[in-house]
């Protein structure tokens, strides 16, 4: 039975990713304006996912059942096992790769600073939602690590930005040529602590990136805001609609009812069937929040 690994990114944009126990792992493509259509049998059960290292998966030793609401694709012990080799978790500190420090917008005065490793380019920027983003630098792991320290400190950015207020502001962005001349700002009084920052940082110069297109927000009108968002899956479930918005691990699905919110991470360990018309009730769902004005700028 294949099961739902939940949404991630390349460069060309979203896809889905399946896993089954003995034929691995496969994906299928997510395209803002395309359809979506996915139903649960009436006795389906949500499994833990196992942990992945190096494209292969280790199957979860208990094959633990997750709760319906949970926005994690693993059991604990997993998760554990999972944090054991992981620079997110500082676990592997002498990790040989270069690693970029970024600056990171996902609206008006909503900020943060983070790193990830060259390599990998914008894709960190593609899975965290950021509206619009500059690369700061590249260094050795501790050397991002330190400057992702000192500018936290020194301009007051965060390491992350809660996904509350990355849904309220997305749906209010001021003009490109506005949220460029902000991200411009930030750099430049992020490059000018340059004698506070590690001397092993490689500055880069300032290129302004923007993924609007990419998350469908480049829209004219632009896509409405949800009105609810689906709180959890159920067995007999199903949703059925059109993408309209795909951010990081969200969607914004019109669908029949209006729009609504789905958090992929709640389809991760579900054995999903495809459905073109909805043949069950739809998913439990609670009203969005409501936007707030956005914070003034910070510069």
């Amino acid at each position: 039975m294949w099961r739902c690994g939940g949404v991630r990114w390349q460069q060309e944009g979203a896809y889905w990713v399946w896993w089954h126990p003995r034929h691995g792992r496969r994906t299928s493509p997510l395209r803002v304006g395309g359809p979506v259509g996915f139903a649960l049998g009436p006795d389906a059960e949500r499994l833990c996912g196992g942990v992945w290292r190096a494209g292969r998966r280790i199957p979860c030793a208990e094959e633990a059942v997750l709760d319906a609401r949970a926005r994690r694709d693993q059991c604990e012990p997993c998760a554990a096992l999972d944090r054991s080799a992981s620079v997110a978790a500082d676990t592997v500190p002498g990790d040989p790769r270069p690693y970029a420090v970024y600056l990171a917008s996902f609206g008006v005065g909503l900020h943060k600073v983070g790193i990830t490793s060259a390599a990998r380019g914008g894709l960190r920027l593609l899975e965290q939602a950021a509206v619009c983003s500059a690369f700061l630098g590249e260094g050795p792991l501790m050397t991002a690590r330190r400057t992702e320290a000192v500018l936290g400190a020194a301009l007051r950015l965060p390491d992350r930005v809660r996904d509350t207020a990355k849904r309220a502001a997305r749906h209010q962005l001021p003009p490109t040529a506005e949220r460029r001349a902000e991200l411009a700002a930030l750099y430049a009084e992020a490059a000018g602590l340059r004698d506070r920052l590690p001397e092993a940082l490689r500055l880069r110069p300032f290129q302004y990136d923007d993924h609007t297109a990419s998350f469908g927000l480049d829209a004219d009108p632009p896509p409405s805001a949800p009105a609810s968002a689906i709180s959890e899956l159920v067995p007999g479930g199903a949703l059925v609609g059109t993408v309209t918005v795909a951010a990081g691990h969200d969607l914004v699905v019109d669908a029949p009812s209006g729009a609504v919110l789905l958090d992929t991470r709640l389809t991760c360990g579900w054995p999903l069937a495809r459905s073109s018309s909805s043949p069950g009730a739809p998913f439990p769902s609670t009203p969005a929040p409501r936007s707030t004005p956005p914070p003034q700028p910070l510069f």
